[in-house]
């Protein structure tokens, strides 16, 4: 029979998955609600609520960003990636396992979307040199991301638990009580994916490459639904819409067109101003639905879609897919709101979400983590916009340099010497990371802007917001009664089986609403099962944050799956397929 407190802490715990899973109030935000809930419910105290802002996790987190921003900022991984393009040649098998390696290797000292975010546009590019479709690369790139994060202690779950293991007095867990275990499960998903798993990936066209305008690229065509929607228009002489501008044509209002350029006296035109006059004799290139463009037939305008006119033959622009990463400013506003066309010059022709692809109004959505946009236009403003970090560039043409190379060695160094110091206990782990970031920053490797810019607040103050729900689970002895259910169905299965259990649990929560609010979650409960059972708690835990990590069965359970669905045209039912066999091998392992 649960206590009144108990039952209290279970409608504010339900209430905030419940918020959490339906996508409509941000988890960072339920997560604050969260920690102002607990103490006015007086489930925990006003120091306990607050704790988790000074907790070590937190600071471990904030020199674990830094740090990772710092590798790219040198061209440090870059440096990986480029050594990966020339290694990959056109063996699809020997990409898979370069790309899944790669992003396992740096999810050993990287943030795991940081790790994803710097490989991504390598594997674009190397799939467009190799012929060897975006698809088939980018699944393994994001569960390669997980599975070296089973491998070390700088993951956000493995943190978290850990922290939990010592905030309930109890020694926590280090780099080599997950690099064992972990290794042997990254080694196992690794080779699965070589010999089996890459015959589960979906072969789907690559998308962002460089096309001529009238002639968009059939991969880019088919991955975003553009057939029928893109149309070469010539201006007669006999129009009544001759010599008047854009504005006054109607085309936009009337129509639902969209002019994307204009081709003239063998002069391109791109993004032309409302103001520009329509000449007699213009090549339009125009967006839009089939009947609009019909109607506008009447009003003068000659169609062609041959893919041999003077546009494919004279008139290239890029087309270039821009992904929205996690830690942009620009999340939840639209193209429109941000004046994207006057600032940066660009035309955005669809977006794709989620395994849908939209054309229509897609300036006015409000832009989400993962959101892929298809842009056309001037080569030099796709430039421009890859030197914006609230941008995510593919083409590699365009992919802003490292802005330090000079200070590779040196952020190197601190990086490997901040590791050592966290693996041979010679600092506090907190410490060690938070040291490093500070040191990289006065040796010139990283200005505290930037630095900044690199922590992930919204992960910060999930956690911060969250970890208060793990004492709550304590101090009102929920997390026993739970533990103890979890003992009454697994405990008959040994100390191995035990592990399993939780192993299993912690997995399924992660697949609902993601690894960081799981590992909250589940820690506390593993915990007091583990001491229900005399069994040892850092086991359980590391069972807890394995199973946190295994987030392949859906693209929502974790940032880099996000991170992947528009690049690699991936719909939601694409990542189970594949990550049954990931999660078998972990079960397994």
């Amino acid at each position: 029979m649960l206590t009144g407190p108990q039952i209290l802490l279970s409608a504010i715990v339900l209430a905030a998955l419940a918020l959490v899973m339906s996508g409509r109030v941000r988890a960072d935000l339920v997560a604050l609600l969260v920690l102002l809930a607990l103490p006015v419910a007086q489930l925990v105290t006003p120091a306990e609520a607050l704790a988790g802002l000074s907790n070590p996790a937190i600071l471990t987190l904030v020199g674990l960003f830094m740090l990772s921003h710092a590798l790219e900022e040198s061209g440090a991984a870059q440096k990986l990636a480029s050594a990966m393009r020339r290694a990959g040649g056109q063996s699809e098998a020997r990409l898979v396992l370069l790309f899944m390696g790669a992003g396992a290797v740096l999810s050993l000292a990287m943030n795991n979307v940081a790790a994803g975010a710097v490989l991504l546009p390598v594997a674009i590019q190397v799939a467009d040199d190799s012929g060897v479709p975006a698809s088939r690369l980018l699944i393994p790139l994001s569960f390669g991301t997980m599975v070296g994060g089973m491998a070390t202690y700088f993951t956000t779950a493995n943190i978290v638990i850990s922290g939990v293991l010592v905030s309930s007095g109890l020694p926590g867990l280090g780099m080599a009580d997950f690099l064992p275990t972990g290794g042997l499960i990254a080694l196992g998903c690794i080779a699965g994916m070589v010999w089996l798993g890459r015959r589960l990936l979906p072969r789907r066209p690559s998308v962002g490459q460089e096309a001529g305008a009238a002639s968009l690229s059939r991969a880019l065509a088919q991955t975003y639904q553009l057939d029928e929607r893109l149309w070469e228009m010539r201006l007669l002489p006999t129009s009544r819409l001759a010599d008047q501008p854009i504005s006054a044509s109607g085309i936009g209002h009337e129509l639902g067109l969209m002019i994307i350029a204009i081709w003239r006296n063998h002069h391109a035109i791109l993004n032309p101003d409302p103001a520009e006059l329509l000449r007699p004799g213009d090549y339009l290139l125009i967006m839009g639905r089939e009947d609009r463009v019909k109607e506008l037939q009447t009003w003068g305008f000659a169609l062609g879609r041959d893919p041999d006119s003077r546009w494919a033959q004279q008139l290239t622009v890029d087309l270039t897919e821009v992904i929205i990463p996690p830690r942009s400013q620009i999340i939840g506003q639209s193209l429109q709101g941000l004046r994207f066309r006057d600032k940066y010059g660009l035309t955005c022709v669809a977006l794709w979400r989620e395994g849908r692809s939209y054309r229509t109004d897609v300036s006015k959505f409000r832009l989400q983590v993962g959101d892929a946009l298809l842009m056309v236009g001037n080569p030099a403003r796709i430039a421009r916009i890859s030197r914006d970090p609230d941008f995510l560039v593919m083409r590699s043409a365009h992919q802003a340099r490292p802005r330090r190379p000079e200070k590779m060695g040196v952020v190197l160094a601190v990086t490997l010497m901040a590791l050592l110091a966290s693996v041979l206990e010679l600092a506090p782990i907190s410490l060690a990371m938070l040291g490093g970031a500070l040191a990289v920053v006065l040796l010139g490797g990283l200005d505290m802007d930037d630095a900044y810019r690199a922590v992930e607040w919204r992960v910060l103050f999930l956690i911060a917001g969250f970890l208060p729900l793990s004492t709550a689970l304590i101090n009102t002895g929920l997390a026993e009664s739970i533990g103890g259910t979890l003992v009454s169905v697994f405990g008959s299965l040994g100390a191995l089986g035990f592990a399993s259990g939780v192993f299993l649990v912690a997995m399924a929560i992660t697949q609902v609403v993601g690894s960081q609010v799981a590992a909250l979650i589940i820690a506390p409960i593993a915990v007091a099962s583990a001491q229900q059972l005399g069994i040892s708690p850092q086991t359980i835990g590391l069972a807890a944050a394995i199973g946190c990590s295994a987030a392949f069965l859906t693209p929502m359970s974790h940032a880099v799956n996000v991170l992947m669905m528009g690049p690699g045209g991936y719909r939601p039912g694409d990542f189970p397929r594949v990550g049954a066999l990931m999660l078998a091998i972990t079960f397994g392992m």
